[in-house]
């Protein structure tokens, strides 16, 4: 990615925040923003005379918290680190340097997410945010059956090896049910596996694309060619090898299975 385009998506990015921050703070109930809640947070704080007022503050707090982690959440609780590993994998092995581009690669690893993940998320939103939002369910209901989906998709891709060692660093007795495993055990052990899978789906990506490189290098070898690159000569190979298995179709297709 140049320069140029990193710069302009950091400044993207800036703007997207502040524009969210300002709906947040917009918001806010009308005795909130009265009393400057939404222009100066910690003020408000110290200002405040009623505990309605610090909790409406803290929770402008939170979500602007949540939104700065929101990436972060999405990388390590859904499909996305294996999916964009994997791509990356593709792209080397094949050699073809900035292509396809990074916002490609990107953008279709976060389509595949999406789709991967809708299946849980349209659990989350019968199961919590619908229920809360009519009134149903309290806060602290609604999240845990929020959570509940997301940890069963977890612990469909975590491996017990995995899972064990986490628990043995914080200490903890071997669990009885997948319940008692605590959050923050889980999603670490979680990251570990799909880093663990992500590899190995990158290892047997590159078996044929090294294959077709010695094949290239020892042709060249043997013809007295040992001043000109392989990697010129086996690169239109790599491409139209990939093309004619129709290789997007069976990586993706593969990719997508996995998390069956």
């Amino acid at each position: 990615m140049s320069r140029g385009n990193r710069s302009g998506l950091i400044r993207s990015a800036r703007w997207i925040s502040i524009l969210i921050t300002l709906l947040l703070i917009g918001a806010a109930p009308a005795n909130a923003q009265e009393d400057g809640l939404g222009l100066d947070i910690l003020q408000a704080v110290e200002d405040a005379a009623a505990p309605d007022q610090i909790g409406t503050t803290l929770t402008v707090v939170i979500a602007i918290t949540l939104l700065s982690l929101a990436p972060a959440i999405l990388v390590m609780t859904t499909s996305f680190t294996r999916i964009i590993i994997v791509l990356g994998f593709l792209r080397q092995a094949m050699a073809t340097q900035q292509s396809p581009p990074n916002q490609v690669l990107i953008g279709l690893a976060l389509f595949l997410t999406f789709f991967i993940m809708s299946p849980t998320y349209t659990r989350v939103n019968n199961e919590a945010l619908q229920p809360y939002l009519q009134d149903q369910l309290t806060q602290s209901e609604a999240l845990d059956n929020a959570l509940e989906p997301i940890r069963d998709f977890m612990f469909r891709q975590t491996k017990p090896k995995d899972l064990a060692l986490f628990l043995n660093i914080a200490q903890l007795d071997r669990p009885d049910t997948p319940d008692d495993v605590p959050l923050n055990v889980l999603m670490p052990a979680f990251v570990l596996s799909e880093l663990k899978t992500a590899f190995i789906i990158g290892f047997y990506i590159y078996i044929p694309f090294l294959i077709i490189d010695m094949v290239v290098a020892s042709t060249l070898m043997s013809m007295g060619m040992m001043m000109l690159p392989p990697i010129f000569v086996s690169l239109p190979f790599k491409i139209i090898m990939f093309v004619l298995a129709d290789g997007w179709y069976l990586l993706i297709g593969s990719l997508v299975q996995s998390f069956n």
